[in-house]
């Protein structure tokens, strides 16, 4: 079982949740623990479980076992009317006959709030997502980044104390996708609603959660900030998931220290024994290019390979004969390029830190 858990008393308790469709286990003894007022991201790829466990959260499918509790409150078994939670879809699920006003309103009108108030609330919610003066039109005369603030709004509209947000950007194209969840953040940060996320979207994540649960094959594999899950993956599903990572194939040279061919690496080896395979795991950004010496700890020749172009920095393969066959990927910036002269066939000096890399089982 997997577990992240805060101090205190969390806002939302999930606890050993199992949910099975037949004999497929979608969720496998799920356990984690949301703080109020946290921006929580479901992360993993599709069929991980992410949506089961955010529709579970909402009583859209109940677990087969498990509890879910929420400000204290037992809401394992409760119908979704009868929870605290505001949900946006990646497909907006807008009501198409009514205007953005009355899309917004519905759950109020369900509440038997006075007309007075329900116009207050929403042209204060409509004012909030910027769509001032929208509120006539329909949600076909309304771009997609306008419905998914509408979409928002509505969610918002009942003052829910959890909202759930289930892919909302992945319809929309990049430009509209990264300004939107910029907005999104803000509001939440203004709110300080409890916010749940699920993505498929790594950036998004990372930019946006202040916590990230990486799940896989119905388990979490890692729980924790974004920068502790990219700089310390605790898998090596993590590592691969999130970011760029090069794995390579190694052998525990002895205490301290890991062998790539005829390159001998000092690192953290956790106490393996010498001649034990292992994965090594290191990220591109991680490679050093720049005032290494030969002398220095982690320094080896490698030649450059390959040079791939991506605007602001390059992607860079390095071979030589100390690596063997292995090909490490190092992102290194155009003006290092320059003046190290990089060219395919050249040998550059290259040094990897030893707090930078990280060892897997090997067969991940």
């Amino acid at each position: 079982m997997a577990t992240g858990t805060q101090t205190g008393n969390p806002y939302l308790r999930i606890a050993n949740v199992i949910k099975k469709f037949g004999d497929f286990t979608a969720l496998d003894d799920v356990s984690i623990e949301i703080d109020e007022g946290e921006f929580v991201c479901f992360l993993g790829p599709s069929g991980c479980g992410k949506t089961t466990l955010l529709r579970a959260i909402a009583g859209l499918e109940l677990q087969t076992y498990g509890r879910i509790e929420q400000a204290g409150r037992d809401i394992s078994a409760l119908p979704p009317s009868a929870r605290d939670f505001g949900i946006v879809f990646q497909s907006y699920a807008l009501f198409p006959n009514l205007s953005v006003f009355r899309n917004i309103a519905y759950g109020l009108e369900n509440r038997k709030l006075q007309k007075a108030e329900i116009d207050s609330r929403v042209h204060d919610l409509l004012e909030l997502v910027g769509l001032t003066g929208q509120d006539d039109k329909y949600p076909a005369q309304l771009s997609g980044g306008q419905q998914q603030r509408v979409a928002l709004a509505r969610a918002l509209a009942t003052s829910p104390g959890l909202l759930l947000l289930d892919e909302p950007l992945s319809a929309l194209d990049a430009r509209v996708r990264v300004h939107l969840r910029h907005e999104i953040k803000d509001l939440q940060n203004r709110l300080g609603v409890t916010t749940i996320m699920v993505t498929h979207d790594q950036e998004e994540a990372l930019t946006m959660a202040d916590r990230i649960v990486v799940m896989n094959h119905g388990v979490i594999e890692q729980v924790g900030t974004p920068v502790a899950i990219y700089r310390n993956p605790a898998t090596a599903f993590v590592a691969d998931f999130i970011g760029k990572m090069n794995f390579v194939d190694g052998t525990i040279a002895g205490a301290g220290r890991v062998r790539l061919g005829d390159v001998e690496l000092a690192c953290d080896t956790d106490d393996l024994q010498s001649g034990v395979t292992v994965q090594v795991a290191v990220r591109p950004e991680d490679i050093v290019a720049r005032n290494v010496a030969a002398s220095q700890d982690n320094a080896f020749v490698a030649t450059v390979a390959d040079l791939e172009f991506l605007g602001s920095s390059l992607r860079v393969e390095l071979t030589g004969k100390g690596l063997g066959d292995r090909r490490l990927i190092a992102d290194l910036s155009v003006n290092l390029m320059r003046e190290l002269a990089l060219e395919p066939g050249h040998d550059v000096m290259v040094c990897i830190p030893a707090e930078r890399i990280r060892l897997y089982a090997a067969g991940r």
